[in-house]
């Protein structure tokens, strides 16, 4: 589903990422970790477009992805689930969640409504259809950034980070929702620090440092005995 092909990113003199080489198969789990700036998020930026690459390309389900075609390959596969939520504060929940389907998939209001309640009931917050963002905890707004995403329907989700700007009292009900969808035949990219749910829901985990992808195996391997020493270092600090 999706595919780099050596890709690099550089920000003026500073090299993001250097020659960094993934594949993503349909329905699969990936999750990336590592240190902050590592080059994570822009990994998972890259293959949406939300970054150009410097150098290198990438494909989405078969296509290549180019300036030209971008928007329309983007809509038609992947939705994202960001850091900060960007939900439209000024709008309800409900015409937060049915504003892609009516506007970039042209269904009915009828048909994007029954849709959001759908995704509103699978995030556990069908009751907050009626208010508006800056009412919700920072959980609630991350669920609803998750049923935004859903709506789509596109067969591929990406996170990043989704947990970090929460509260620690919220993180664990983002994350249920989370391991939910990961039962369903959704392709998930997640950049994360929770390593408990990389070890229960990940196929498969990358680690990156400075920019490149520097070890990759199950969960199984990372967690009980990953071979390299700075990935040995990484998880030393943060599984106590």
């Amino acid at each position: 589903m999706i595919k780099l092909v050596n890709v690099n990113k550089f920000f003026g003199d500073l090299h993001v990422l250097k020659d960094v080489n993934l594949e993503v198969a349909e329905g699969e789990k990936l999750v990336i970790i590592g240190p902050s700036g590592s080059g994570k998020s822009t990994t998972v930026r890259c293959m949406n477009f939300l970054e150009e690459p410097t150098s290198g390309h990438v494909y989405i389900n078969g296509k290549e992805i180019t300036s030209k075609n971008k928007t329309k390959i983007v809509r038609d596969n992947i939705s994202m689930v960001f850091q900060q939520f960007n939900l439209y504060p000024h709008l309800t929940v409900l015409k937060n969640l049915t504003l892609a389907p009516m506007k970039l998939h042209h269904k009915s209001k009828a048909e994007a409504e029954e849709l959001a309640y759908h995704y509103l009931d699978v995030v556990g917050l069908r009751d907050k259809a009626h208010v508006y963002p800056s009412t919700l905890s920072g959980g609630q707004q991350q669920r609803i950034a998750i049923a935004r995403a859903l709506c789509a329907q596109t067969k591929i989700i990406l996170f990043d980070e989704p947990t970090s700007a929460l509260d620690p009292e919220t993180i664990q009900e983002v994350l249920d929702v989370m391991i939910k969808l990961a039962k369903e035949n959704i392709t998930m990219v997640v950049v994360t620090h929770e390593m408990g749910f990389a070890r229960q829901v990940a196929d498969r985990v990358v680690f990156m440092h400075r920019g490149e992808i520097i070890e990759e195996g199950t969960p199984e391997h990372f967690f009980v005995n990953p071979q390299n020493e700075r990935v040995r270092q990484f998880l030393g600090k943060i599984i106590r």
